[in-house]
């Protein structure tokens, strides 16, 4: 809607409606008046604490009363105080305007730039009385030229209204996809629920479908669900979207944010697919829907006499010139990914969706990328797969013991089994001290076992040492990690020689007394 100005004699209207108890919503749709608009001119009365309803005051008492809270519309001359101080920028408005800057940016310039104390609805109000020409040059449009056939397809979404879906009761709010070819006007219409990258890229796969094409050039709004950054030379569109449009051999070139004028034939379809198809009708499913929307594009909207296309109907010219200037579809189906993107947190772990999938620990704190598309799920980091060994979980956590450190996972790799084998390559004895503590309980015991093991890599150990440190922990009759550790740390792995003694039947060497006193 465009601007308006109101006078006292708009502000007369609005308050007997609010005074005969009219809701500021009926206020807005009567008048043709935003809601905000009405709420703003309502707030004075609000604060002196008046009320609708009762008796009537009269239109001359609510002139009165608007005279004293809006003084600048009741004397014409009150708005023109600032004029003369615009007037004097006169000559830089013109120029401003000659290279198509707009009315708005220049009335920022001369009050952050010119110092003018002037509000920027006086300086739009002042353009508009003194230099109708250039305010009209502004706003002026041009009328497109005829499309080429097949060369575009104007994109939009457009909400249809509430529905209450019969098998749970659910109330839902319903949108519709709209893709309109610029050349014929043939439509299709499918209706959603969500307003997901899913439900946008399938969207697209079933229009390509419903035209037996694809055009040239997609002219989308900017939707998150395709655009990921608008900008009119260098849009950045997102991955998902950029993989169908690569798929189909089509260029997605987005409209301008809030430039409804960029997709005109899209945006001038939605109320009527709003009135024609929507309203006064009820679906049982969504599905339902979809397919009544076929049906409708078919026979209804393809069919109608169409002022733009000279009274001729948008399904007689798509027959005759654009679905042969379509682009054949793909012979391979599109298999539509979805794309996330994620922070890798201390675990070492990314979310896709609702599940966690690992990636390698030097990615720890960066931003990673991660597309699942099938049963698989690939995380990228700085366009390279860093990791893509998992299959995709509805949620839970998918975990690759290899991207961790290994000092951090020793526990879970070094598992019974390969405590074992590491155990018979290193001897019997020390074999026989692992089996012991494994045949009890081998999780509970299984850093015990652990730690025997990596005592011969400690410094000065070995392989020889150890063997004769569990071969002496069996002798004693205690085969665990602190005393093998023991007697490493003591030395005493290999027993000492024993001291010789005198046989027990060798006699005595008796002396006698003198001799012993010598």
């Amino acid at each position: 809607m465009g601007r308006r100005s109101l006078d006292v004699v708009d502000l007369t209207e609005l308050f007997v409606h609010w005074e005969a108890g009219r809701s500021q919503v009926q206020i807005a749709e009567s008048l043709g008046l935003d809601r905000k608009t009405v709420r703003k001119y309502l707030a004075p009365a609000v604060e002196e604490g008046l009320v609708p309803g009762g008796p009537p005051v009269g239109e001359a008492v609510w002139a009165q009363r608007i005279a004293g809270w809006f003084p600048e519309l009741s004397d014409a001359r009150v708005r023109q105080v600032t004029w003369p101080a615009i007037e004097a920028h006169r000559d830089y408005i013109v120029e401003q305007l000659k290279d198509g800057v707009t009315v708005s940016t220049v009335s920022a310039r001369l009050i952050a730039e010119r110092g003018l104390t002037a509000s920027r609805s006086s300086v739009r109000r002042w353009i508009v009385a003194n230099l109708a020409e250039h305010a009209a040059r502004s706003r002026a449009s041009v009328p497109r030229g005829p499309v080429p056939p097949g060369s575009e397809a104007q994109i939009d979404y457009g909400k249809l209204g509430s529905w209450v879906d019969a098998a749970t009761g659910t109330r839902h709010t319903i949108w519709a996809f709209v893709m309109v070819l610029a050349c014929s006007r043939m439509m299709f219409v499918r209706p959603v629920i969500r307003l997901d990258q899913t439900s946008w890229c399938e969207s697209h796969v079933e229009a390509f479908r419903f035209f037996g094409g694809a055009p040239a050039r997609l002219v989308p709004d900017n939707l998150k669900t395709g655009v990921d950054r608008p900008d009119l030379y260098d849009p950045r569109i997102n991955r998902a979207y950029a993989e169908l449009a690569t798929h189909y051999g089509v260029i997605a070139d987005p409209a301008r944010a809030f430039k409804p004028k960029d997709k005109p034939r899209v945006e001038r379809a939605m109320p009527y697919v709003r009135d024609s198809f929507w309203r006064g009708r009820s679906f049982t499913s969504l599905a339902q829907m979809q397919a009544a929307a076929l049906v409708w594009c078919r026979q209804v909207a393809g069919v109608r006499s169409h002022s733009g296309l000279d009274g001729a109907s948008p399904a007689s010219v798509f027959e005759a010139v654009e679905r042969e200037a379509l682009a054949p579809l793909p012979v391979n189906d599109f298999v539509l990914a979805t794309w996330f993107t994620g922070k890798v947190g201390v675990d070492c772990h990314v979310k896709v969706g609702k599940a966690l999938y690992s990636v390698p620990w030097r990615l720890l704190g960066q931003q990673v990328h991660a597309r699942a598309a099938g049963s698989i799920v690939q995380v990228l980091h700085q366009g390279k797969v860093v990791a893509s060994t998992h299959a995709r979980l509805l949620k839970g956590r998918a975990t690759d013991f290899e991207h961790y450190p290994p000092e951090k996972i020793a526990f879970h790799m070094r598992t019974p089994a390969w405590c074992r084998r590491q155990a018979e390559n290193i001897g019997p004895a020390t074999a026989a001290v692992i089996e012991e503590l494994m045949t009890v309980n081998a999780i509970h015991r299984l850093r015990s076992a652990q730690g025997i093991i990596g005592l011969a890599g400690r410094p000065g150990v070995g392989n020889a040492r150890l063997e004769a440190a569990c071969d002496r922990a069996l002798t004693v009759g205690d085969p665990s990690y602190r005393t093998i550790k023991g007697i490493l740390a003591a030395g005493t792995e290999t027993p000492s020689p024993a001291t010789p003694t005198a046989a027990a039947s060798t006699s005595a060497f008796l002396r006698g007394p003198d001799e012993l006193l010598a």
